[in-house]
């Protein structure tokens, strides 16, 4: 496994063998995250905001699919974060289960 991904045994569960993944992300990777969600959760806010002020049903879904796409590219960068650090080097330890966890997971994310 790489540097960038590893099993944290946080001790926190009863299950001996439960462990966590942590993904060691650039600082630079972080913020860019950081910052696009905060615009994201700003983004929630006014559209909660408009609800409460009765806006008008078109300019709130308008603002809905904005936000959703904004999410979705929160969801990009992760993902080829994943498969270029992650995936390759647990394919590369001979963990092929990755493959089908990547599959569940780009199934979720095209519902």
């Amino acid at each position: 496994m790489s540097d960038d991904c590893k099993i944290d045994d946080c001790g926190s569960c009863e299950d001996e063998k439960c462990c966590h993944r942590i993904t060691n992300r650039s600082e630079k990777m972080k913020s860019s995250l950081i910052s696009r969600l905060n615009r994201i959760e700003g983004q929630v806010r006014g559209i909660k905001g408009m609800i409460e002020k009765d806006a008008y049903c078109d300019d709130i879904l308008n603002q809905i699919a904005s936000a959703q796409a904004a999410m979705n590219s929160v969801s990009k960068l992760l993902l080829e974060s994943h498969m270029k650090s992650c995936l390759i080097s647990r394919i590369q330890a001979g963990e092929m289960e990755v493959v089908d966890e990547l599959l569940k997971t780009i199934e979720k994310m095209m519902k």
